[in-house]
């Protein structure tokens, strides 16, 4: 907690005041233009990743970046989705994962979650993923289909099916490997020139 709170000091010693007018802005302006959704993981900081600033991505992390299919009722996952494109309108939804994931790690070793039971049933969201890794024990793989069954999990919500029919709104699934810091796009168009890995500007 000390490093917390000397972060905090050095935020608003430091930070805040070469950033005052852009806080000053946001304190009256919530126009973030993308959807992030991430692994909690700690390595994974989606605003470091993209380098982006405060105000420009609506972030929403949850173990292993899953996504749960629509269903109606209390969902905190769901309201921010549907937050994020009806109420904000933001134009791209990106669900990002990542190499040594700890959630596919657990899945593609077949790990002993009994001890864990809430973390066990948060998995099975992941049981389309698992079906359509072809290797067991291969994370990697098993990471690169898990962002496209969320993607698929994505179009099942109200706001989200809505706005691709209108064509407002484009999905994205992306891998970021943490040791090499490459970031593999995994829906650009083959052969087009964003395929593959996104290079650096």
């Amino acid at each position: 907690m000390p490093d917390l709170t000397e972060g905090v000091a050095r935020f608003q010693r430091d930070v805040f005041p070469a950033k005052a007018e852009l806080f000053a802005h946001l304190a009256a302006h919530h126009t973030p233009e993308t959807l992030f959704i991430s692994c909690s993981d700690a390595r994974v900081v989606p605003e470091l990743i993209t380098g982006t600033e405060p105000g420009d991505l609506f972030v929403i992390r949850t173990a292993g970046n899953l996504v749960p299919a629509y269903t109606p009722g209390a969902d905190g996952v769901a309201a921010s989705i549907e937050y994020a494109v009806a109420a904000l309108g933001v134009k791209d939804i990106v669900v990002c994962g990542h190499s040594t994931c700890g959630a596919m790690t657990a899945l593609a070793e077949g790990h002993d979650l009994s001890g864990a039971p809430a973390v066990a049933d948060w998995l099975r969201l992941a049981d389309a993923s698992v079906a359509r890794t072809t290797v067991d024990g291969d994370v990697a793989a098993l990471v690169r289909e898990n962002v496209l069954a969320q993607l698929a999990n994505l179009a099942t919500h109200p706001s989200v099916a809505r706005a691709l029919a209108e064509k407002t709104v484009a999905l994205h699934g992306w891998v970021y490997d943490i040791p090499t810091g490459d970031v593999d796009d995994l829906t650009a168009p083959a052969g087009g020139p964003a395929a593959g890995t996104l290079a650096a500007a």
